[in-house]
């Protein structure tokens, strides 16, 4: 979707690799009979051979054409990248796999990769054969070019394994122009992702799916995407959301008009599903990522205006609308796009494996702790979660879902949100030299020690964070001066 864009969340004036698909082959024996219906009478186990989402569609005659994850295989022959990262001081990048084939990412190598410095995820790899791997996304006529997410922002346990999500900030976006195999023209198609009902916004538009050749709204019609989010196109809306949506192009559809039926998902983790047989229906579904069965919140028309049959011009968009209007958030951790609208039955067995996949964690990247300072209020990042190298460090009101109000306590003594560290512009000792987010690199400027009488000083400088003559108005900048025991100067790790 695009035109005119919302208010962030925060009402505020804040600022290729090869594809490998191993099938392990069954000798025949004697006892085939017996083994197999043993199976069928237990549980399908997490890591079995053709039951990870890829698998299933295959089987149901509606294979993936893309598959985008970066904390699991979507095949369970699967055994290439995930994703690759892009690290902050030498512009250095690797390439993040699996643990095993089938499996789960390799957490651990991309911690090592980035120690001591930030990484932002620069490529999400296609696992289907199609090679549909998304990149950052360049200027649309509705935002400017994007940034890659913070690699290390959104960490998340999947099947009992440490995994990054990618946490998606206004500004933050990825793309494949003119995706292999990717329905146009009124073809049939499904997708899901699973995101999280935690972080959201009204922002448009935190999509998943099929977007235009160029960066820029085409017509009604011309997007087919996956969209969850609390922005209501047609009230009215059932509650306050988020709702699973299709992003149809100049609309977020609930059903072919104001659909009240539909109850909004906002657990943790949502599976949020949309098949369109490019004609005249299309079906939305969502669910729970850790437990139950999905919900059918339309299985009917397509709008009218443009939409029958559809004219979709088959690129991959990640984290934005099709002109890239970026200013949603969201947290997106797996999705894929088939082939043709499949079966009720192959969308209930995905659901299963992702439930069985076990995810668990903070899905909107709120690790860490809040601080709060002169008035009560929190050391904030400028700029509504973007965390971009020189974002001012700011008070604001304090906001639970605020994920750039939430700081991780390293053990170097640095502060870290977003994939940065809390840092002395330049690396100044001076009195009133500002604070600011930076690349986590280990410098004097970005070492912050708490101390008895509740400030945190700064040992390179000697001085304190402090708020200049102990403002507490929101937007107040903070910098450093003199430590000198006053309210200005009291910081609390909470």
């Amino acid at each position: 979707m695009s035109r005119t864009r919302p208010p962030a969340a925060r009402t505020s004036a804040r600022p290729s690799l090869p594809y490998r698909l191993r099938r392990a082959l069954l000798a025949c024996c004697a006892g085939l009979a017996l083994v197999l219906g043993a199976l069928a009478a237990s549980p399908v186990p997490a890591q079995a051979a053709g039951s990870r989402p890829c698998d299933i569609y295959a089987a149901a005659g509606t294979p993936c054409v893309a598959a985008h994850s970066t904390v699991r295989a979507l095949y369970s022959g699967y055994g290439g990248s995930l994703y690759q990262v892009t690290r902050a001081s030498d512009g250095a990048t690797r390439d993040i796999g699996v643990l095993t084939t089938g499996g789960y990412a390799d957490a651990a190598a991309q911690d090592a990769f980035c120690a001591a410095t930030s990484c932002a995820i620069t490529k999400i790899y296609d696992q289907s054969p199609r090679h549909n791997d998304l990149t950052v996304e360049g200027a649309g006529t509705q935002g400017l070019a994007d940034h890659g997410a913070p690699a290390s922002a959104l960490p998340v346990t999947v099947g009992g394994h440490r995994a990054y999500g990618v946490l998606v900030t206004p500004g933050t976006g990825y793309r494949h122009t003119d995706a292999a195999g990717v329905a146009v023209n009124g073809q049939a198609e499904s997708m899901y992702m699973v995101a999280s009902g935690t972080h959201v916004n009204g922002g448009c538009c935190f999509d998943y799916g099929n977007a235009e050749h160029t960066v820029d709204d085409t017509g009604n019609g011309h997007m087919d995407a996956v969209y969850i989010g609390d922005r209501c196109h047609d009230a009215p809306c059932t509650g306050s959301g988020p709702w699973v949506a299709a992003d149809l192009e100049n609309g977020l559809y609930q059903g072919s008009g104001n659909n009240p039926a539909n109850l909004g998902n906002s657990s943790p983790f949502v599976t949020a599903l949309l098949k369109n047989d490019g004609q005249t229906t299309f079906a939305l579904k969502g669910g729970n990522s850790q437990s139950g069965a999905l919900s059918t919140w339309w299985h009917g028309a397509l709008p009218s205006g443009g939409y029958t049959p559809m004219q979709q011009e088959g690129s991959i968009v990640l984290g934005t609308g099709g002109d890239n209007s970026n200013r949603a958030v969201g947290s997106f951790f797996e999705g894929v796009m088939t082939s043709g609208f499949a079966t009720d039955a192959a969308d209930n067995a995905v659901q299963a494996d992702i439930v069985a996949a076990g995810y668990t964690g903070d899905p909107a990247g709120n690790q860490g702790t809040t601080i709060t300072g002169p008035g009560s209020k929190c050391v904030d990042v400028a700029g509504d979660d973007v965390g971009v190298d020189h974002a001012a460090v700011q008070l604001w009101d304090c906001q639970s879902y605020a994920v750039d109000q939430h700081w991780v306590h390293n053990p170097d003594n640095s502060l870290e949100t977003l994939g940065r560290c809390l840092d002395i512009a330049g690396n100044g000792t001076a009195d009133g030299t500002k604070v600011q987010l930076w690349d986590c690199n280990g410098v004097g400027g970005q070492v912050w020690v708490q101390q008895s009488d509740g400030s945190l000083l700064n040992p390179q400088s000697g001085r304190c964070l402090d708020s200049p003559s102990g403002a507490t108005a929101n937007g107040t900048r903070l910098q450093i001066w003199d430590c000198n025991g006053a309210n200005a100067q009291k910081f609390h790790l909470n």
